[in-house]
């Protein structure tokens, strides 16, 4: 008979141990070179936004049409003898841009919009060779945390058919009476470039901390305010199409007044497009080829977009995070910037550094607005010691 026990005695005595707490699951998870990788696509980052840069630049200057050729790996090496250049002269003089609007052209004023063109493609190369060699080093090595193979690899797809969409884009213009290529096309490709754009920067943001972070500072997400700024996001997605149908058909430098257009609230002759034949095109052309059209909805657009910006900062303010708030002043010191800068490039009929000024900023403005909406969906707690709260 088993002897009595002391009310003190332990209730477990005598009985197997109980194991050791284990590790949660997100902390045991492959975290991957984390560090690594962010630096790699900050470079992917820069590269892009220096393509879109480049990119404005081409089309400013009316280079985009002067390589009539798509070759992805022979066209990296520019003509380097006197017969070459005068080859691919011959090419660009047999299409419309040519015969109809630089009839005349010298061979060296052809090689300056040639290089602008040149530069343009040979950075898509640079872009998607370092995208393919850092994607591969880190598959190798096993260093892409886990869960991160297929956006990272999406990045490098994306980039693939931003290429195809280049080709696309230009050969628009090669043929019947273009002087310049489709504006829907062009649109197609900064959009495109806007959303590699995007994904690079909400990637970087992510990966600067670790799993278990995200999951703990999601659990202070500021709902209303993330699907705000994700309207915000849509919205000024929207505006930066309509600026690349304003830069197709070089809408920019028509109606250089403003608040009016040339006098009027709504363009003349807003729904009038020549088909060439001395005919109209169709009503729905107007809303990609009419300049006084495309100009107007740009134009509403952004004092629509700056309203309901504001709207989505008196929102952000109210966070309880310090970060988060930081993060959606910067969005409206550069909203109003840019606004500025819009109404700078009319007055100025477009020229070359105001509309180049005013397609960078809206880079800025793009990446702003996205690591305002991490910051609500994965809020940064702050310290009230030291300020930051």
């Amino acid at each position: 008979m088993a002897g009595k026990r002391s009310i003190f005695q332990e209730v477990a005595e005598g009985t197997a141990s109980a194991p050791p707490p284990q590790g949660g699951m997100i902390a045991d998870r492959r975290q991957g070179a984390r560090g690594a990788i962010r630096v790699w696509l900050s470079i992917l980052f820069l590269l892009v936004a220096t393509m879109i840069a480049v990119g404005g630049m081409t089309r400013l200057t009316d280079s985009g049409l002067s390589i009539t050729e798509w070759k992805p790996l022979t066209g990296a090496i520019p003509p380097l003898d006197q017969a070459t250049w005068e080859s691919e002269f011959a090419k660009y003089q047999a299409i419309p841009e040519y015969q109809l609007q630089n009839k005349g052209m010298s061979l060296d004023e052809f090689k300056h919009i040639y290089w602008w063109e040149w530069g343009h493609r040979q950075l898509g190369r640079v872009i998607g060779l370092v995208w393919a060699v850092g994607f591969f080093w880190f598959v190798a090595r096993r260093s892409i945390p886990v869960g991160w193979n297929r956006p990272l690899f999406s990045i490098g797809a994306l980039i693939g058919v931003q290429g195809a969409i280049g080709w696309w884009m230009v050969s628009s213009g090669l043929t019947g009476t273009m002087l310049d290529v489709k504006s829907y096309r062009l649109a197609t490709h900064l959009g495109l470039a806007f959303v590699i754009l995007g994904l690079i920067a909400w990637f970087v943001l992510s990966l600067s901390r670790s799993e278990a972070a995200l999951m703990q500072a999601r659990r202070g997400r500021e709902g209303k305010l993330f699907s705000m700024s994700t309207g915000l996001m849509h919205f000024a997605f929207l505006q930066i199409l309509l600026g690349a149908l304003v830069a197709g058909i070089d809408a920019g430098r028509a109606f250089p007044t403003w608040p009016d257009m040339n006098g009027q609230f709504f363009p003349a002759d807003a729904f009038y497009v020549p088909d060439g034949q001395g005919g109209t095109l169709p009503v729905w052309h107007a809303f990609f080829e009419n300049p006084g059209l495309v100009q107007f909805m740009h134009r509403m657009s952004g004092y629509l977009l700056f309203a309901f910006g504001v709207v989505v900062w008196l929102r952000g303010r109210k966070s309880a995070h310090g970060a988060t708030r930081s993060a959606f002043n910067a969005v409206l010191g550069v909203m109003v910037l840019q606004v500025c800068l819009g109404i700078w490039a009319v007055l100025t009929a477009a020229q070359v550094h105001v509309a180049i000024t005013h397609q960078v900023t809206a880079v800025l403005l793009w990446v702003l607005i996205i690591r305002a909406r991490h910051r609500a969906q994965y809020p940064l707690a702050g310290s009230i010691r030291e300020g930051t709260a």
